[in-house]
């Protein structure tokens, strides 16, 4: 049975609305999208750190809820449990404060076995942080060793924005790792000073990796690949929280692959019927979480979706 392996932060989102908090959800930008995966009965394994404190305790019964394995979580004894506050404008975007506290030891566990056609999603500055680059390159070299497809979102925060060169020859690593590449505008504003989907993929992606999904809030959703270039409306939709959206757009992404069954040898050669149905499953992942203040899917939507 295939399955999905996430590597990613984890960590307590405390969500504000007029600067008044609202609600606490476990959050993290792969982790996220891995929960939503759990919930409709996707075999997924996350691998992370949290603290053996209170919130750590939250977010690792959260996960057995939502039918997320804890064995890949590394609990240090020392240090705290990450909590970011996110700050909710007039239009339900969000803007983060963190709080982090970690150990020096950092992800001291055994990573999962990875099979031939699993998906393996990563991305974020986890996957740039240089304290944790070792990690994350063996455990990529282990996931392309065993032709296992990989998904890459860079997720770069403007808080990174300044850090952008010295992290280039990591994020250039990174796309020559995967197979998929799905960024959002901001993304790529905040890393190359670029909005336009062709300049993108051009000059940034094409050369490591083929397939490149562009994602942009409410606008249009842009698929290029070497054989297809394509343009996708989104669903206008009333959101009460955009906190999770590009991740579970990821998910439906990922739940696609799986559903109509792509595997490694030919993510590469998709139609451009077959990309229409695996783009419309990101879509609808992505306008479900926005309909309330959970980073993931409902179990009501996950229950009619399946």
């Amino acid at each position: 049975m295939r399955k999905v392996i996430g590597i990613g932060e984890t960590i307590l989102d405390i969500i504000f609305q007029n600067n008044q908090p609202s609600i606490a959800v476990p959050g993290g930008s792969v982790f996220n999208g891995i929960i939503s995966l759990g919930k409709i009965n996707i075999n997924v394994c996350f691998i992370s750190e949290i603290g053996n404190d209170k919130v750590g305790s939250i977010i690792q019964q959260f996960m057995e809820d939502n039918n997320v394995s804890t064995q890949h979580i590394n609990v240090f004894p020392d240090g705290k449990s990450p909590v970011s506050l996110a700050f909710l404008n007039e239009n339900n975007d969000a803007e983060y404060v963190f709080y982090k506290d970690y150990p020096q030891q950092r992800l001291d566990i055994a990573f999962p076995t990875i099979n031939e056609d699993d998906i393996f999603i990563f991305g974020s500055y986890y996957a740039l942080n240089p304290v944790l680059r070792d990690k994350m390159t063996e455990l990529l070299d282990y996931a392309k060793e065993r032709k296992a497809i990989i998904y890459y979102d860079p997720n770069f925060r403007s808080t990174h924005k300044n850090e952008a060169m010295r992290l280039a020859p990591a994020i250039i690593e990174n796309l020559e790792y995967a197979d998929i590449v799905r960024g959002s505008e901001k993304d790529f504003i905040n890393l190359y000073n670029l909005n336009d989907a062709d300049k993108i993929y051009t000059n940034k992606i094409q050369f490591y990796c083929p397939n490149f999904i562009c994602t942009d809030g409410s606008n249009s959703i842009s698929l290029r690949t070497s054989q297809i270039k394509k343009e996708y409306p989104v669903k206008q939709i009333n959101a009460v929280s955009t906190v999770g959206s590009g991740d579970n757009f990821n998910a439906g992404i990922i739940y696609a692959l799986l559903k109509y069954n792509v595997g490694n040898h030919e993510i590469n050669n998709l139609s451009e019927d077959l990309w229409n149905k695996i783009i419309q499953c990101g879509i609808d992942f992505s306008a479900e979480v926005c309909m309330s203040f959970n980073n993931s899917i409902s179990q009501s939507f996950a229950d009619k979706y399946k």
